[in-house]
């Protein structure tokens, strides 16, 4: 048995996921040729550098969440950046769409109004210095915005993600050069996936 989990540990692979619709789909926002050297340049980096570390360093893990949740240094960053982009690509979407019923509410309720939250979510995602993430996240029950660093995810904390926006430079230069709060705009008000972020407030990640 116990050779037999030495074997799975060691075998542990993961696939660079499929994006949840067509590269040009989220133009004029974000352009296809962003999104092919993102997806299939940036993420496939992060997924296939995690899986030559998982060759060597063998993790008590079953899932991307478990080895984010237990690994350390470079593994971490590179196991957590795949796990953030597939998030991202997740968080958005091809339909302009702002949020409804109940997700609505709580929006509301946590921030004061909806333009509220947008406004603080922009912040976030603009007020940082060097590469990293601005999520909306669910915390002890009541919405949030967090700003993360590098490959920091709130996942690995234990904290519930609902959506979020990548503000390293690779996600918005191409299309917006150094204007990356323009960027950031577009996506809150264009492209959020609002029934992406309804499902993870019920019993996601």
């Amino acid at each position: 048995m116990a050779t037999a989990t030495a074997k799975a540990m060691q075998t542990l692979h993961f696939d660079l996921p499929r994006l949840p619709y067509a590269e040009d789909a989220l133009a004029p926002v974000i352009s296809a040729e962003t999104i092919s050297f993102h997806h299939g340049k940036h993420h496939k980096k992060y997924v296939d550098t995690m899986n030559q570390l998982l060759e060597k360093e063998h993790l008590n893990a079953r899932t991307l969440e478990d080895v984010v949740r237990n690994a350390s240094g470079k593994l971490f960053n590179n196991a957590a950046q795949a796990w953030n982009h597939n998030f991202y690509w997740q968080s958005l979407s091809p339909k302009a769409a702002e949020p409804s019923g109940a997700m609505r509410q709580r929006l509301e309720k946590d921030f004061g109004s909806y333009a509220a939250f947008c406004d603080k979510l922009a912040a976030a995602a603009n007020g940082q210095f060097g590469s990293g993430w601005a999520w909306l996240v669910d915390k002890d029950g009541r919405l949030e915005v967090m700003a993360t660093s590098n490959a920091e995810t709130p996942m690995a904390r234990g904290i519930r993600c609902l959506l979020t926006i990548d503000v390293w430079e690779h996600a918005y230069y191409i299309d917006y050069r150094n204007q990356h709060e323009k960027y950031v705009q577009a996506l809150i008000e264009k492209r959020l996936n609002w029934e992406f972020a309804e499902a993870n407030s019920v019993g996601g990640t």
